[in-house]
């Protein structure tokens, strides 16, 4: 296997916007070729397309469709937003208990008797008369 020596191992270069442009205008005015460019400045074709896909003036940007599944971040908004809905909804049920117990214990005191007691028995077979829970 062979070692390549300091000289031969290659840099890692960076051109410029306006460089890249250039070449890409080059290369549209056909007084270059991708491969001459290729060679020339010892870049690879794939690199060269990769320009001219980004600053040719006459490429058409296609969008693309990305189809994914739902991500965590909008699965846990959509369960803030239930759990949000089902707290109000509990919250309204609540209000509905106090007030029905409100108007039981207004209703206690005007009739003189624990209506809460008696809605508490079991009543009979469908005659509408109530029986005493410990009555059996």
């Amino acid at each position: 296997m062979k070692q390549k020596s300091e000289l031969e191992i290659k840099q890692r270069r960076a051109f410029s916007e306006a460089f890249k442009r250039q070449k890409v205008k080059d290369i549209i005015e056909k007084r270059i070729s991708i491969k001459d460019i290729s060679k020339l400045y010892e870049v690879s074709r794939c690199a060269v397309y990769k320009w001219i896909y980004a600053y040719s003036p006459h490429h058409e940007r296609k969008t693309i469709l990305v189809v994914q599944m739902e991500s965590e971040a909008s699965k846990t908004q959509m369960l803030q937003q239930r759990v949000a809905e089902l707290e109000r909804i509990i919250g309204q049920k609540q209000l509905e208990l106090d007030f029905l117990n409100k108007l039981l214990e207004l209703g206690s005191e005007d009739l003189g008797f624990d209506l809460k007691k008696n809605l508490s028995t079991k009543l009979s077979n469908g005659s509408g008369t109530a029986e005493p829970k410990d009555k059996k």
